[in-house]
């Protein structure tokens, strides 16, 4: 559905969107049972580790009694997946922002084309395999699609903004200006032309409510054979339907 231009936020254009599939890449880990369950002998000690757990859980807390910059209230109940919603909120980097999300707020982030989220997520692993010297790994991504609707603030058109600079020193201060304005107007979130991914598109949902109607979608698997480039392949495809 096209969008039509209904005012600015920052000098860059409002938009009232509806995206029927978007994809976002989690890592396999948060898709397969806890693995509380392989410590315990019955299910009065599954409660147990999973008090525990919940005591230390940032989704968890969130969701109880939310955050500094998060409430409980923002967050999603009773609906398919929302403990994956949350935990994109909850789960902020410590001490360091993305281009659209302060360090102590997330985000869910995601684009139109899997590819798109292949090479969005497969540069930032590649940065953090570099800082560590070893590249060899292999890490698989689960597809999380949802549709998404709203007001929009709209960068297709202006891929020089500053919040667009792939050097996150420049990019980050500027995205997270912008969104912190967008919040406060109450939109809905950010599209934007991927930096990773020439001719790709991203969304920034800056609300959990904003994310609707996920399902899981394929499996893929990344893999670095010691050097900067990686190969990706479908690990397990999934037959599902989005309503």
């Amino acid at each position: 559905m096209a969008g039509s231009d209904i005012g600015n936020v920052d000098g860059v254009p409002l938009v009232r969107e509806a995206f029927q599939r978007t994809v976002r890449l989690v890592t396999s880990a948060r898709l397969r049972a806890s693995v509380m369950a392989s410590l315990a002998d019955d299910e009065d000690e599954l409660a147990l580790l999973a008090e525990i757990e919940g005591a230390t859980s940032g989704r968890l807390i969130a969701e109880e009694r939310g955050t500094n910059a998060l409430t409980s209230a923002e967050l999603v109940h009773g609906v398919p997946h929302a403990k994956f919603i949350n935990a994109s909120f909850a789960y902020a980097k410590p001490r360091e922002p993305n281009r659209f999300n302060p360090a102590e707020r997330g985000a869910w982030y995601a684009a139109l084309a899997v590819e798109t989220c292949i090479a969005e997520v497969g540069h930032h692993l590649t940065k953090a395999l570099a800082d560590t010297g070893d590249f060899n790994a292999i890490v698989e991504y689960g597809e999380m699609l949802a549709s998404m609707s709203g007001v929009f603030a709209d960068l297709r058109q202006a891929s020089e903004h500053p919040c667009l600079d792939p050097n996150s020193a420049k990019g980050y201060p500027a995205g997270n200006a912008m969104a912190a304005a967008a919040r406060g107007g109450g939109h809905n979130g950010i599209i934007y032309p991927s930096v990773r991914d020439s001719g790709g598109t991203c969304i920034a949902a800056l609300w959990p409510n904003v994310v609707q109607s996920v399902v899981q979608g394929d499996l893929y698997r990344l893999r670095w054979s010691g050097g900067a480039d990686f190969s990706t392949e479908v690990a397990l495809k999934t037959l599902c339907t989005q309503s």
